[in-house]
């Protein structure tokens, strides 16, 4: 996992990310990163998800839920 201090993985965290990503050639550890890369994105995804649930709460609570 990355560490906060480590300025190659700040470095790689700034570049776009592409999802997927061609697993031919890759090593396992490559992989193993890759892998690493996917749950961070899908935890971003839940994150965004769960604001917006809360975001719609929100507004069924002021206006009413229709």
């Amino acid at each position: 996992m990355a560490r906060p201090d480590d300025e190659d993985e700040i470095a790689k965290s700034k570049r776009p990310q592409v999802f997927p990503r061609d697993l031919y050639g890759m090593g396992v550890e490559q992989m193993r990163e890759y892998i690493a890369e996917l749950q961070l994105e899908i935890a971003k995804v839940n994150a965004h998800i769960e604001k917006q649930g809360g975001m719609k709460s929100a507004a069924e609570a002021l206006f009413g839920k229709k």
